[in-house]
């Protein structure tokens, strides 16, 4: 579903990112891992538009994507929930919901089935949808961000730190639901620091040190790595 090819990014005259190439099959659930200033979030940022290629191929199902803007890149399928959420807190949650399908203005049918399949998931979004999400607990922001994103009927989701700054019940319950979203045929590419849940719920993983790639594997071999050990120690 993505390929990324030799992909360089630079702050200025500094790389961030130096020659990444990695892939994604359809369906996989896969973790970006790797220490602070790895690397993690400028890859987001760079898949999802933000930040321009400074070298290197993004190919998206079959499409080269590299440097289209954030709304072409949304629009195919591609949504990045960044880390801190960003969610609009004077608008209703329900208002940030609708939001998230402004790619899809009309598909009434399908927008609305979609806020059903969201509600589903996370029932908390249903018992409020009329608060001011800046009223929200962390956890439940996180989940509108997640709903939000859902709305946009993502082909491959990003998550930058999904459980930075929640409670450990709100964690265990933000990763359930990306596991049965993974399990129902959602792609998932995840950074995030808590590295045995993330890779209890991940098919593969990728680590990043310094803008390079450094190791990559199938989740429980990378448990078991050195790197990823001295990681999690740090």
């Amino acid at each position: 579903m993505l390929k990324i090819k030799k992909l360089t990014v630079h702050y200025g005259p500094l790389p961030a990112l130096k020659e990444i190439s990695l892939e994604i099959a359809r369906g996989e659930s896969v973790a970006l891992l790797g220490p602070n200033r790895a690397g993690k979030t400028t890859l987001l940022l760079t898949l999802s538009g933000i930040l321009e290629t400074t070298e290197g191929r993004i190919i998206f199902q079959e499409e080269d994507i590299t440097n289209l803007t954030p709304h072409q890149i949304v629009s195919k399928g591609l949504i990045h929930i960044p880390q801190g959420r960003h969610i609009f807190p004077t608008l209703s949650v329900y208002d940030n919901l609708q939001l998230g399908a402004y790619t899809r203005k009309k598909e009434k049918e399908g927008i609305k089935k979609n806020l059903e399949e969201v509600f589903l998931l996370f029932p908390r979004l249903m018992e409020r949808t009329g608060q001011r999400a800046g009223t929200l607990s962390g956890g439940e922001q996180q989940m509108l961000a997640i709903g939000r994103a859902m709305m946009g009927k993502p082909k491959l989701l990003m998550l930058d730190e999904p459980s930075l700054g929640l409670a450990p019940r709100f964690i265990e319950e933000i990763f359930a639901c990306l596991k049965k979203m993974n399990q129902k045929g959602l792609t998932l590419l995840m950074v995030e620091q808590e590295i045995p849940l993330t890779l209890s719920i991940a098919h593969r993983g990728y680590l990043l040190r310094n803008g390079r790639l450094i190791k990559e594997g199938s989740s429980s071999l990378l448990l078991e790595s050195k790197e990823i050990k001295e990681l999690i120690n740090l």
